[in-house]
């Protein structure tokens, strides 16, 4: 699943593509994603500019001249691909084609259909109304915030930092390269987790998550930006998926328990 910094990628990438285009048109190819596309919403897009792009958690939010903006999340395979020349054919995941007034074609492909797309207002969009603070907001997510949670909750870490109603945006990639990086490993109860490491949690969220979204992400399957291209992330991850590999620090085995139903990866030795 693209997790926030895939997410920035995307909205980045297509920023400068995007921003003042007229949408001319919209091809509605398959409505049954996650959330049944509303097939009032090519009517609701055509003849709409592109004002601005921003993101919230894993959503990628389309703000337009007039009426509600069109939000967009992409499931476990969803991608959103500026194609300059149009399309000949669409692919055979292509659910959504949105047709620009400089002759591009935006399609949302999604194999999955885990995704969806809505048309909604940013500010009271009942899909932001339970999520926390973003990781990289200095002032909201603080080790304080999530040392409060010490005593309000007996859930793993792991657990804590995959709700989207704690912190917003990180996903299971993410987490598990945070985790190895503060030497705390996913089962750790939260009360068991001090205020140091709950400050070098947060320390290590922001810093990660900037360097991931500076190599354009972590192309794990079939992630793609806007424009095509494969992240580059993934080659520094250092525990995630290396079940069996010997960790780079210290050649112990990356080992592999289930935490909250998700895979956790950990090294037995920087890990406690």
């Amino acid at each position: 699943m693209p997790e926030l910094p895939e997410v920035e990628v995307v909205r980045s990438s297509l920023e400068p593509l995007l921003v003042g285009r007229r949408i001319t048109g919209v091809q509605l190819r398959c409505a049954s994603l996650r959330r049944p596309v509303d097939p009032a919403l090519p009517r609701l897009l055509t003849g709409r500019s592109i004002t601005a792009t921003r993101r919230r958690s894993k959503y990628l939010v389309l703000d337009l001249d007039q009426g509600p903006s069109c939000i967009l999340h992409f499931g476990m395979s969803g991608t959103l691909i500026h194609n300059p020349g149009g399309l000949d054919s669409p692919a055979r995941h292509d659910h959504l084609l949105f047709e620009l007034d400089d002759g591009a074609v935006l399609s949302f492909n999604d194999p999955r259909r885990f995704g969806l797309v809505v048309m909604d207002d940013y500010d009271s969009c009942s899909l932001f109304a339970d999520l926390g603070p973003e990781p990289l907001q200095a002032d909201c997510f603080t080790g304080a915030y999530l040392a409060g949670f010490k005593t309000r909750s007996r859930r793993t870490i792991k657990d804590i930092l995959m709700d989207q109603r704690v912190v917003a945006g990180l996903g299971n990639i993410y987490v598990n390269e945070i985790l190895f990086d503060c030497g705390v490993r996913p089962r750790r109860r939260m009360p068991r987790v001090s205020r140091a490491e709950c400050a070098l949690l947060v320390e290590s969220s922001r810093r990660i998550l900037t360097e991931a979204i500076e190599h354009r992400g972590s192309t794990v399957s079939d992630f793609l930006d806007g424009i095509g291209r494969r992240g580059g992330y993934q080659w520094r991850h250092q525990v995630y998926d290396k079940v069996g590999e010997p960790c780079g620090h210290c050649g112990s085995v990356i080992k592999l328990v289930r935490v909250g139903g998700r895979s956790s990866f950990y090294c037995p030795s920087c890990q406690d």
